[in-house]
């Protein structure tokens, strides 16, 4: 199937990646939700478990990233497959569950269209029949980080250690379509964790805080299995300058407390993505303006 896809054109490629997309899109919405609540659940039963406590207590039924259907969190209606359209669904609607009247939050469709976009881009720029579909699984988990990030502070191991796994593997396996060579992979995921780990000790022992999460570390060994060492310094430069002015812009326009931590995940995220795409062009840019070149 990957192979009649790679012969089709371009642009119907990126049609295709749309809506596919806004499938995954919607699927996402269910683990950025879902799975730090399965996590919670799982941590507090070590917890008693460990303490010999008596098990808490959770509703019951089977709860992860397939079961139970989707509810409104207002009335606990289940959200019926005809109400699930990626976007067009919520724009019917108005926002509004049908049940209740409930507001539902045009996150959802955001993210739904915000992945179909992405995938598109990535189908459209990168070759098949392997690097695309590769990136485009790359692409969809670096979004559900950044959500998740984002609600929790959090950079699931469950997701950020496969994600190292399944760069080296694909840059073993595949070829002449492989992203960079398997050292140029492996030293990229040493550089990337050890980077950050300097960093985060480094800020530890200036100030006796915690800069960053050790997700953050986990994360960009992921970026540097997948894209090599070379593109390390691109990622931490566009990660740090966004996120820098993210930062300075929410506390002088929306009065967010300084001290509140802002995760960092998202913007390593976003910046390894745009280096997926256009991280070599971009260094050649930048070696070009700094004369290097």
């Amino acid at each position: 199937m990957v192979d009649t896809l790679a012969a089709l054109p371009p642009l119907a490629l990126a049609g295709i990646a749309l809506a596919f997309g806004l499938l995954v899109g919607s699927f996402l919405n269910v683990v950025i939700y879902r799975l730090p609540l399965m996590m919670r659940r799982e941590w507090r039963s070590q917890c008693t478990a460990e303490m010999e406590l008596p098990a808490p207590e959770l509703p019951e039924g089977r709860f992860d990233l397939v079961a139970p259907r989707s509810r409104c969190p207002g009335c606990g209606r289940t959200v019926r497959a005809v109400e699930n359209i990626p976007v067009l669904s919520w724009l019917i609607l108005r926002g509004r569950c049908t049940g209740c009247g409930g507001r539902i939050s045009p996150r959802y469709p955001a993210v739904e269209l915000l992945t179909g976009l992405m995938f598109a881009a990535t189908a459209f720029l990168l070759p098949w029949p392997l690097a695309a579909p590769a990136a485009i699984g790359l692409t969809g988990t670096l979004i559900a980080l950044t959500f998740i990030d984002f609600d929790e502070q959090l950079l699931p191991d469950s997701m950020t250690l496969p994600l190292l796994w399944a760069g080296l593997a694909f840059n073993l396996l595949a070829g002449d379509q492989a992203f960079v060579s398997l050292e140029d992979a492996v030293v990229g995921a040493i550089a990337g964790y050890l980077s950050l780990w300097s960093v985060y000790w480094l800020f530890k022992l200036a100030t006796g805080k915690e800069g960053m999460g050790y997700g953050d570390f986990k994360l960009l060994a992921a970026l540097g299995a997948w894209l090599g060492w070379q593109m390390l310094p691109l990622i931490i430069l566009l990660s740090a300058v966004v996120g820098a002015a993210v930062g300075i812009a929410m506390i002088l326009f929306l009065g967010r407390d300084r001290q509140v931590p802002i995760p960092f995940g998202p913007y390593l995220a976003a910046a390894g993505w745009i280096a997926l795409l256009w991280g070599p062009q971009l260094a050649d840019a930048w070696l070009g303006y700094a004369g290097l070149k």
